[in-house]
């Protein structure tokens, strides 16, 4: 694996700049296609399916690691936003604590967390409060100012 950077969430790589980046290790646990109600393709597909609550890394193994899990636990069964964004299932706290504790774990000390969140359904507040570690800085975004960027940096001391 030569990958720098781990994405075990990309969904259909909606915020990068270059979707086939060779230092990235895009991951997700679908891969799918669907046409979504306006007509656009929406396309899921990993270099890798994986789970991020328990991912198929060593310790240590990336300088990077940007973690934007499904912020959804209401979704339609076949609505856009679940093709879209995933949906969480009923143990999301679970899921989530147990993804950042995966990511910080593959993350090579010295290396950086990006989260992202969108807090539609589950304030940022909640979500941050799964994971001992304390972000360095964060920034609100989006029209409504939903989306929240939070940046980690795996130290020693975390």
């Amino acid at each position: 694996m030569n990958q720098q950077v781990l994405d075990p969430c990309c969904g259909s790589k909606m915020f990068w700049f270059d979707n086939d980046h060779p230092d990235v290790l895009f991951g997700d646990i679908r891969d799918e296609s669907h046409i979504l109600c306006d007509g656009r393709k929406l396309e899921i597909k990993p270099d890798q399916v994986l789970d991020f609550r328990n991912l198929p890394f060593d310790d240590e193994s990336f300088k990077l690691v940007v973690f934007d899990p499904p912020h959804l636990v209401r979704a339609g069964e076949n609505g856009w936003q679940k093709k879209k964004y995933g949906k969480l299932g009923q143990e999301w706290k679970e899921d989530i604590k147990n993804g950042f504790k995966e990511c910080f774990r593959v993350l090579a000390t010295g290396g950086v967390l990006i989260f992202k969140w969108n807090e539609t359904q589950i304030k940022t507040s909640e979500i941050l409060k799964l994971t001992d570690v304390k972000p360095l800085f964060g920034h609100v975004s989006g029209k409504r100012a939903n989306t929240h960027w939070v940046c980690f940096m795996k130290t020693n001391n975390s």
